[in-house]
């Protein structure tokens, strides 16, 4: 599917009348390859590197070809601060939106945009990548990547970056939050005094020191999670489906099935995965014990709504927090509907776990650091739809970057390619994905002499994708 993928030309080229005060540079020579296409030859700039040593440190600071101020940031929905800040001082040119753009309106507004910021709202289609005739790579300021088709931006040779990790405490304090309002059915207590009801009493109230916290996924929220319910008293175990090293006195299950028979409290922290769809339905509910809690802060279709509905009017649970949907709304206001309404020691909350103004902080630096990371020297560490592949400047030479389709005898190819245009290889590190529409990324420094050349050849490669001379 990749090598049927059509892919028309972006190329960039320098201004015609460069600035006098020489800036920084940078090169985007981005060919997506139409069947003819003619070659333009490497830029006339020079790399002037400035090399530092101190003991075997070397720092190299290469110039480029393109200007920086003409690379193009659409960024979308109020990205961070901080992000907009690291990419003014790359030079990047940053246009705003502060809200999420319709399917329509980002195919209109993404012509000539080399990187997308967006958040959870905005929708990446395939028909969006498309019309995308010069992106390098799309950025999403939070941990999900469901809104963008990543198999779509993989064959167009475009990585697609996340905050996996900046947000963790923010979840996990949360989940303590609700937990502990769930233990003491605080939510109802305030509804109450808003509705003028005084309603001073301990049925249904319990401390949550000496329960038992059940975690479903022992990632970065989860052990937050496990240590910080621990220095409430409280017993933890948890189950997944990686074998994970506990921390503290956690306790790991050999399933699902006895976390549900142990915990008094469960709170899922899992991606949203074929495997984790309808997760929590009333034959998982039937296993939990009589008068639990569960907190789901992960992803919306992990819980059939209507079972969990059903078992918190029965009694069959204590009550729960959700601070995620099947379905949720585009933008705020209202309208909103869900089956958990209205009911008993239920906590409702339009996914914020993750939104903090320190998380959202983080966020931006996170992201927008891998995305000038990208740009600048083509490393893709963070990508969720691409291969992980990062490697050191090397002084004096040019930078090729090339994505291609993962078939057999490509390398082959490659090295073919190597040695017929003579080039000298500095330096090189490859890397493929798994799984269908197999992708690989080559990032390879070369010796000035033989860099056009090699680039045009890798280029007209029938199995490239996109290739790229950075400096």
């Amino acid at each position: 599917p990749l090598q049927n993928t059509p892919r028309p030309l972006s190329q960039s080229s320098p201004d015609a009348n460069p600035p006098s005060s020489p800036p920084t540079f940078l090169s985007i020579h981005t060919q997506q390859r139409p069947p003819t296409m003619p070659f333009t030859e490497l830029d006339q700039a020079r790399e002037k590197s400035l090399h530092l040593s101190s003991g075997s440190l070397e720092i190299i600071t290469p110039t480029y070809s393109f200007p920086k101020s003409s690379i193009k940031v659409l960024m979308l929905e109020k990205v961070h601060q901080t992000a907009v800040d690291i990419f003014a001082k790359e030079a990047f040119d940053c246009i705003q939106v502060p809200t999420a753009l319709s399917e329509a309106d980002l195919i209109e507004q993404i012509k000539d945009v080399h990187i997308l910021c967006i958040r959870s709202k905005t929708v990446v289609s395939a028909a969006v990548i498309e019309a995308a005739n010069r992106l390098l790579c799309v950025g999403c300021f939070c941990i999900g990547t469901d809104q963008v088709d990543l198999f779509a931006a993989a064959a167009r040779g475009i990585p697609v970056f996340n905050a996996p990790f900046a947000n963790t405490r923010s979840v996990a304090e949360l989940a303590i939050g609700e937990l502990i309002c769930l233990a003491r059915r605080l939510g109802d207590r305030s509804r109450d005094m808003h509705a003028g009801v005084w309603k001073k009493s301990a049925e249904g109230s319990v401390e949550v020191r000496g329960k038992t916290l059940g975690i479903v996924g022992y990632g970065h929220i989860g052990t937050q999670l496990s240590i910080m319910a621990e220095a409430l008293g409280m017993s933890v175990v948890f189950y997944d489906i990686v074998p994970k090293l506990p921390l503290g006195n956690a306790v790991a299950l050999e399933s699902i099935g006895e976390l549900f028979a142990a915990a008094d409290f469960v709170s899922l922290h899992v991606p949203n995965t074929p495997a984790t769809k309808n997760m929590i339905t009333a034959k998982e509910i039937e296993q939990m014990k009589p008068g639990a809690f569960l907190l789901n802060l992960a992803r919306g279709k992990v819980v059939d709504l209507d079972a969990l509905a059903a078992a918190l009017r029965s009694g069959r649970l204590g009550g729960a927090a959700v601070d995620v949907f099947p379905e949720e709304p585009k933008s705020n206001g209202p309208g909103f509907e869900t089956p958990l309404q209205g009911l008993d020691n239920v906590i409702l909350t339009p996914h914020v776990a993750g939104s903090t103004a320190e998380a959202q902080a983080m966020i931006g630096i996170e992201v927008a650091a891998v995305l000038s990371g990208f740009v600048n020297s083509g490393s893709t560490v963070g990508s969720v739809n691409f291969p992980t592949v990062s490697l050191p400047l090397t002084r004096g030479t040019h930078r090729i970057l090339n994505a291609h389709a993962n078939v057999p005898g490509v390398l082959r190819d490659i090295n073919t390619i190597f040695a017929q245009t003579g080039a000298n290889v500095r330096a090189q590190v490859l890397g493929t994905t798994d799984g269908e529409g197999s992708v690989g990324y080559l990032i390879v420094d070369v010796e000035k002499d033989t860099a056009a050349e090699t680039k045009k050849a890798l280029y007209d490669c029938p199995h490239s994708i996109k290739t790229r001379i950075l400096f």
